[in-house]
């Protein structure tokens, strides 16, 4: 079988919350701002200055801890996307931006392969979000 078409980019990532105002409030400190406001879905869409486009979904039920994660953090390990990953110009900055803002790096900085080093935190609703400065050398 043929594929006729290309996958050219990913349009945006779905992240389902629990606290709206949290997530927004997490997601524009990462540099993301609200675009569109969608009432009727219960989600709004936030993008950063290079394209990147996040949809919170607000329709996420409270659990306790916040930061358990069922798909990361729960046996048996369960199918499903485990984590976002993003790519930053600068490591130390990113640090320096995690300490200053009192954001706790779950994992990290990390060598994976001949060409990243990751970051690993967490939102406030436990979803994993990695972050990489890449080697392109």
């Amino acid at each position: 079988m043929s594929v006729h078409f290309r996958v050219t980019k990913v349009e945006h990532v779905g992240i389902r919350v629990s606290d709206p105002e949290e997530s927004v409030r997490f997601y524009q400190l990462l540099g993301f701002k609200e675009v569109v406001h969608l009432p009727d879905h219960q989600a709004c869409e936030l993008t950063n200055t290079d394209g990147i486009t996040v949809n919170l979904i607000f329709n996420g039920e409270a659990h306790n801890p916040k930061i358990y994660n069922p798909l990361q953090d729960a046996q048996p390990k369960r199918p499903g996307i485990t984590h976002i990953a993003f790519v930053i110009d600068s490591m130390p900055q990113f640090l320096e931006f995690c300490a200053s803002n009192n954001i706790a790096i779950t994992e990290g900085p990390i060598r994976i392969g001949q060409r990243r080093v990751a970051c690993f935190i967490r939102d406030p609703d436990g979803v994993v979000l990695e972050f990489n400065a890449l080697n392109t050398q």
